[in-house]
């Protein structure tokens, strides 16, 4: 399997506001969420003309469980049905599939698909999608740390180490990559238990445009507002410091 990051800058959304879309519109819930979807594809398509090489969308937390079984019920279904329907497009438009997270709580149809369509999509070059099912960051870490061998070395290189433990538990492939940018839409201003380690310095933006109104535009703002930045991480500017 092809284990190249595709080039460019790794972004990260919370796609928030699905339902209060919907219900905002006298709609039922579940209406949102499959208008959000559709919002899914036309990101995908427009991220590698915004610079972007790792696109990670977080679909679906741990604690999104606790959630009506019903709303539950149709997530699972609508995200086999993304995948299944979205395969051929990211072979073509080569596009490399993974998903993030637990696989032993979600239904069997469903993991089929995941493995069908990570398969599939396997050598991709141009993005590296990944989707997060089923993820809590704080989990994550646990479990990475519970594998942490005996004598480890302190710096950074036991942060490298650390940071594949961290992707070989949610099933990802090589080191796990920082985030550059956080977006989040629907006009919350928290991370909720997502990418904690890979966001240690991301540039956060936050908008209070639900997702499924999230358009290319608002994708290419947020880029170009991140560019704008200065990103330290930690240090002072040349200039300051002499």
């Amino acid at each position: 399997m092809n284990q190249t990051i595709p080039r460019g800058i790794h972004v990260a959304i919370i796609m928030d506001g699905n339902g209060r879309w919907a219900t905002g519109r006298g709609q039922l819930r579940t209406a949102g969420h499959i208008a959000g979807a559709r919002t899914v594809r036309r990101i995908v398509e427009t991220a590698p003309g915004c610079g972007i090489g790792t696109l990670t969308l977080y679909a679906f937390s741990a604690d999104n469980w606790r959630r009506p079984s019903r709303e539950v019920a149709l997530l699972m279904r609508l995200f086999r049905r993304y995948l299944v329907s979205e395969v051929a497009r990211c072979v073509t438009n080569g596009v490399r599939m993974r998903i993030i997270g637990r696989r032993d709580r979600i239904p069997a149809e469903l993991l089929r698909a995941i493995t069908n369509a990570e398969h599939a999509t396997r050598d991709g070059r141009k993005l590296e999608l990944r989707i997060a099912v089923d993820y809590s960051s704080r989990d994550a870490i646990m479990r990475a740390a519970a594998k942490l061998p005996a004598g480890m070395p302190d710096g950074d290189r036991s942060r490298h180490a650390f940071a594949r433990l961290l992707s070989s538990v949610d099933h990802g492939i090589g080191e796990s990559r920082d985030v550059d940018l956080l977006i989040r839409t629907g006009g919350e201003q928290r991370l909720s238990d997502f990418l904690l380690w890979e966001c240690a310095y991301a540039e956060l933006y936050f908008t209070r445009r639900m997702w499924p109104e999230f358009a290319p535009a608002d994708l290419s703002t947020a880029v170009e507002e991140f560019h704008a930045r200065e990103r330290r991480f930690g240090t002072v500017p040349e200039a300051a410091a002499g």
